[in-house]
């Protein structure tokens, strides 16, 4: 493998068994780790986990804290911290963003009701099919747009619902933010407030061996089918980051989602909007840097290893 690659495995000197909450360990460390030193790794890295819940829970000040609020999407990372936490949470929240893959959503009440955990399912007040109607298809620049029209307003309606008085009760949702997951995820806080909400972010510190290794620790956790077909959890499907042929590869698997962007082409084009935002997935545009809380699988400076650590994560679990 080049060299290159381990510049920042070179230039880290933490311990990998047990790491602080500073740094997250390089992938190329964790990946040299035996089975036995991983999964003592993930061991402390779940004890540390449940530390950064409790310490966001010192963020509310005295104030009540409503509940404890599991973000849900559907995907992998989700998937594990609901696992992690699913005796911690009170409730799960997701996105409906309505231009998603139905059987994620599915996947999300059926792995809720199965965990006893209650779900709040929201819907953004304007839908996808309302944003594509009146500005066309979004492109990259307008990633960080659609993420506040389809998701950050469903947390809104979450927040609304659960803190009926801002000045004396804080609501705490946990979020699968990873440090280590994006150049635009390496700085997320642990732990912050913002008015009358309170993020964590207990899996901050973890790769993506590391959730690997959780899996097989634990042997129970569901997996969303979608995950593995298209290689994203699939609850938004609003096109800022599409790939050329992602059309065609969630066609391919989910013929449902495909006829759904389909439809809407023939309305954005009969709506006036002329080549290319008359097309899902066009691609135009200066990518938009922002983030949401709530937004990794369609990030487009996704860490490009992945697929590397995925060989080695299933090399090493042998």
């Amino acid at each position: 493998m080049n060299e290159a690659l381990f510049t920042a495995a070179e230039a880290w000197n933490g311990d990998p068994i047990a790491p602080d909450m500073t740094d997250p360990t390089p992938w190329e460390i964790v990946a040299t780790l035996t089975k036995s030193e991983r999964e003592a790794r993930v061991k402390h890295l779940i004890n540390q986990a449940h530390e950064i819940h409790a310490d966001a829970k010192k963020l509310a000040d005295g104030k009540q804290i409503t509940a404890n609020v599991l973000l849900f999407s559907g995907g992998n990372d989700s998937t594990v911290l609901g696992h992690l936490f699913k005796n911690v949470a009170s409730h799960a929240a997701h996105a409906n963003t309505g231009i998603g893959i139905e059987e994620t959503r599915q996947f999300v009440r059926d792995t809720c009701k199965a965990w006893g955990l209650p779900l709040i399912e929201k819907h953004p007040p304007t839908t996808y099919r309302e944003l594509v109607i009146e500005r066309g298809f979004p492109g990259p620049a307008m990633h960080f747009k659609m993420y506040q029209r389809l998701k950050e307003r469903c947390l809104v309606q979450v927040r609304r619902d659960l803190v009926t008085n801002g000045r004396k009760q804080r609501v705490l949702f946990i979020a699968g933010r990873r440090r280590s997951e994006s150049a635009r995820r390496k700085d997320i806080p642990l732990h912050e407030r913002i008015d009358s909400v309170i993020w964590a972010s207990p899996i901050a510190m973890w790769t993506k061996l590391d959730m690997t290794t959780y899996r097989l620790m634990m042997g129970d956790i569901p997996v969303n089918t979608a995950s593995d077909n298209v290689g994203m959890s699939g609850e938004c499907l609003c096109g800022a980051f599409a790939k050329p042929g992602e059309l065609d590869m969630i066609g391919s698997h989910y013929p449902a989602a495909r006829k759904q962007i389909e439809d809407l082409e023939r309305e954005v084009k009969a709506a006036g909007h002329q080549e290319p935002y008359c097309n899902w997935g066009h691609g135009l545009g200066e990518p938009s840097y922002k983030s949401g809380p709530l937004c990794t699988s369609c990030n487009l400076d996704t860490d490009p290893l992945w697929e590397i650590i995925e060989k080695v994560a299933e090399r090493n679990a042998a």
